[in-house]
């Protein structure tokens, strides 16, 4: 989907690949704090969207959130004393790359949509310009591409060591009026359906060298393929472990 891009934005559209459009119901520009956010009619799409590591919701999660006793931290085999390499290969606006980072695991962030990996870039330059965030956000690295059809390239690029492959894929509801949240319907109108979650699992588990940890809505069935090996669950999402064949076939 087209964004329109704001005059002092241009250099975004090259490097993230943007199609822009004076036109498109969804802008980038610059906020009067100077974030970078995407937004069109609020009655549509409701407030803009930013990447905010500092503050609000990510603050919270960082001092109260349960350290590593969180599910995606359990999921990704976060224990004491195991701290693995992680690639977030569908990372959105970072909530879960930057909650996994901030327990010390060092992660990449590969987002497909450029208007979210804009976003993505100027969170994590704000964060590693606050004294409270900024040691965490050296250990968040951006890449932007798409993780279904280029993942091993990305993280050879990257230099990454993916022991821990996390996917978020966007779940398939075919009745629009299940999208309540008008951030989600953002996130729709940008990048569709991930129709080929199927073919993103198999891309991880060809990289990852432990495991493959898949956030689903809790009654959702698994992606389609190999079976994951463990789940867990909390009130209203779980996720599905894929332990590497390898490992597998070692017992």
């Amino acid at each position: 989907m087209s964004v329109a891009v704001a005059p002092d934005l241009v250099e975004l559209v090259e490097r993230f690949g943007l199609d822009d459009d004076p036109r498109a119901p969804l802008a980038l520009r610059r906020d009067a704090d100077g974030r970078l956010v995407l937004g069109g009619d609020q009655r549509d799409y409701g407030k803009p969207l930013w990447v905010d590591f500092v503050a609000g919701r990510a603050r919270h999660r960082r001092r109260f959130g349960g350290g590593r006793g969180q599910l995606v931290a359990r999921a990704c085999g976060l224990a004491k004393g195991i701290t693995p390499s992680i690639v977030d290969a569908t990372a959105g606006l970072g909530r879960d790359a930057f909650v996994l980072a901030s327990l010390g695991a060092s992660v990449l962030l590969i987002e497909r949509v450029g208007a979210i990996a804009a976003l993505l870039e100027d969170g994590l330059l704000r964060a590693s310009q606050d004294q409270d965030v900024a040691e965490v956000a050296e250990r968040m690295v951006l890449s932007h591409g798409d993780s279904a059809r280029e993942l091993a390239r990305l993280i050879h690029g990257a230099g990454a060591v993916p022991q821990v492959v996390h996917l978020d894929p966007m779940f398939p509801h075919r009745d629009k009026s299940a999208l309540v949240k008008k951030e989600m319907r953002v996130f729709r109108e940008l990048a569709g359906d991930d129709d080929d979650a199927p073919r993103l699992l198999e891309a991880a588990l060809d990289v990852a060298s432990h495991r493959v940890v898949v956030k689903r809505p809790r009654k959702a069935p698994p992606i389609a393929g190999p079976e994951p090996r463990h789940r867990l669950e909390e009130k209203t999402s779980r996720y599905d472990i894929y332990v590497h064949r390898r490992l597998t076939a070692d017992g």
